[in-house]
């Protein structure tokens, strides 16, 4: 079982940066692929990034491309979406996911997703 936890949500002006962190239990973190996706209100929750495992590979939303980059440090089981000029579109509560089967490729559907987090609200003002 894993567990994962996401931090670093608030507030933030449009064109501004945010980074956000998810912190993960386990010893075999470095084997899943990692995931970001988001839900704005009365939205369904859309995929953001993917890293795969290693962080060999990332695969993002066209929305996102450009101005969030998905990272990870294996050695602190935490994984992070740098995500730089913000629009207030943005806003959403973002959560983090964890694909235990799938460690390459792209996977942008929730049901490829093993693990999740609780989500960490991220509020983009105009």
């Amino acid at each position: 079982q894993v567990q994962l936890v996401e931090s670093g949500g608030g507030l933030v002006q449009a064109g501004g940066s945010r980074r956000l962190s998810c912190a993960a239990s386990g010893r075999a973190f470095s084997i899943y692929a990692m995931a970001w996706f988001r839900q704005a209100p009365g939205k369904v929750r859309d995929f953001v990034a993917r890293g795969t495992r290693g962080g060999t590979d990332t695969y993002y939303a066209d929305s996102v491309k450009g101005r969030f980059t998905i990272s990870r440090d294996d050695a602190k089981n935490t994984v992070y979406p740098q995500m730089n000029s913000l629009k207030p579109e943005d806003t959403a509560v973002y959560y983090c996911a964890a694909d235990r089967r799938t460690g390459w490729g792209t996977r942008r559907g929730q049901d490829g997703y093993d693990y999740w987090g609780p989500g960490t609200q991220v509020t983009v003002s105009s």
